[in-house]
């Protein structure tokens, strides 16, 4: 068992950085959309390209998950984090500053790239510095997060309208720079605040044997379902509730916000639950069950206490700070959780990016939402499905031996 010390002890900085880059993991995602319209008169958008903006996330998180354990094995965990800052920082500054839709293309996919290289590096960094408090610290970072994608939402519009969309959207530039701050010290004084020396990659293979096992493929789908849940809401749910509730785009617009307020509470509570009282089954058990009442809800009745429906949907994703936490709760090395948070990410975000588009599809090809809705249903059950495994308590490592253990008999008895 790891021995515990004061949360503060010999690694302040680190618990700032730790903050400060999860606060923003999010707010390149959330500044767009509330003044696509103002950029719009400056900036000829078509659909396609609004789209590709919407998919632009997810698929940089899949692509840089894979990549980001290679370059901190190279660099080591503190310099690559830093140079994904700076590109950050570079990329959303670039947005405000676009002068065309490819400029504003390039900029965000550098803005989320670098945003997929510290999705990664988040929880091996906590691993690192917080072997003793992971629960604690997945929740503080979590919550950032969650906080990230309010806030700049909130503000875009009356920055927007004050000062213009170029500086509502370079602003974030600003804080990203932030960032830097506790890392550089950290990095310039090694000796004020270092761990115990840890490797900075998965040793040769392990890598390789998460695209075989079955731990990591369950988590990828527990990540996924909650990824794919949450994107398809935030690009469907205002239209949708109009059409199946009546609602107005101002009732549809707090209702999206009440759906992801749901991500608060959970951040805070999911992964203190998980790693100190090891209730998965039971977290695993909630958040399908939600998913499925809330869907059920607007599928059958939506127009009956919609809020309530969208309430229960917004409990589902708590699937993702859950995911986070598994990722160093199934790991035995700071190693284990590199490589297992970048195969997670990698797979998790393939499908989130297709999700939002597939239910699109289905909406136009049946000119409804039923089909669209018993979709998601149809996630619950993977949920369900993966959750099963990761609620056991086999550790990747463990179950990479194990399984060399067994090829090794099956040989020797040939």
């Amino acid at each position: 068992m790891t021995d515990r010390r004061p949360l503060w002890a010999g690694r302040a900085l680190a618990l700032i950085g730790i903050v400060l880059v999860a606060f923003n993991l999010r707010t390149a995602v959330a500044t767009l959309s509330p003044i696509l319209t103002e950029l719009e008169r400056d900036i000829a958008l078509a659909p396609i390209v609004v789209g590709f903006l919407g998919m632009l996330p997810p698929l940089c998180f899949a692509v840089f998950a894979i990549v980001t354990p290679l370059f901190a094995k190279r660099l080591g965990l503190e310099v690559t984090l830093i140079l994904s800052i700076v590109a950050l920082a570079v990329g959303l500054a670039g947005r405000g500053l676009a002068g065309d839709a490819v400029w504003l293309v390039v900029a965000s996919t550098l803005t989320f790239a670098a945003i997929g290289v510290a999705n990664v590096l988040l929880p091996p960094l906590v691993k690192r510095y917080f072997p003793d408090r992971v629960g604690l610290l997945t929740s503080i970072y979590v919550t950032a997060m969650s906080v990230s994608t309010f806030i700049p939402a909130l503000v875009a519009v009356p920055v927007a309208d004050a000062a213009g969309w170029r500086i509502s959207l370079g602003q974030w530039a600003i804080v990203a720079a932030l960032c830097l701050v506790p890392w550089v010290t950290l990095l310039v004084h090694p000796k004020r605040e270092a761990p115990p020396t840890l490797p900075e990659q998965a040793e040769p293979g392990l890598l390789r044997y998460a695209m075989r096992s079955p731990l990591a493929w369950a988590l990828a789908v527990v990540f996924a379902v909650s990824g794919f849940n949450t994107y398809t809401m935030f690009a469907w749910m205002p239209p949708m509730l109009h059409d199946i509730a009546g609602t107005t785009p101002a009732e549809a617009g707090a209702l999206l916000s009440l759906y992801a307020a749901m991500g608060l509470p959970a951040g805070l509570i999911v992964p203190i639950v998980a790693a100190r009282y090891g209730r998965v089954r039971l977290l695993i058990a909630i958040a399908v069950t939600t998913l499925v009442v809330g869907t059920l809800g607007l599928l059958l009745v939506p127009g009956a206490v919609t809020w309530l429906w969208v309430v229960l949907a917004g409990i589902g994703p708590m699937l993702f700070p859950l995911a986070l936490v598994l990722i160093n709760l199934r790991t035995r090395t700071h190693s284990g959780a590199v490589a297992l948070s970048g195969f997670v990410q990698c797979v998790g975000y393939l499908i989130v990016a297709v999700g939002p588009f597939a239910f699109g599809l289905l909406h136009e090809a049946t000119d409804g939402w039923v089909w669209p809705l018993v979709f998601l249903l149809g996630s619950a059950v993977a949920a369900a499905t993966g959750g099963a495994v990761v609620a056991r308590p086999p550790y990747l490592e463990d179950e990479r031996a194990t399984r060399g253990a067994r090829l090794q008999v099956d040989d020797s008895g040939r």
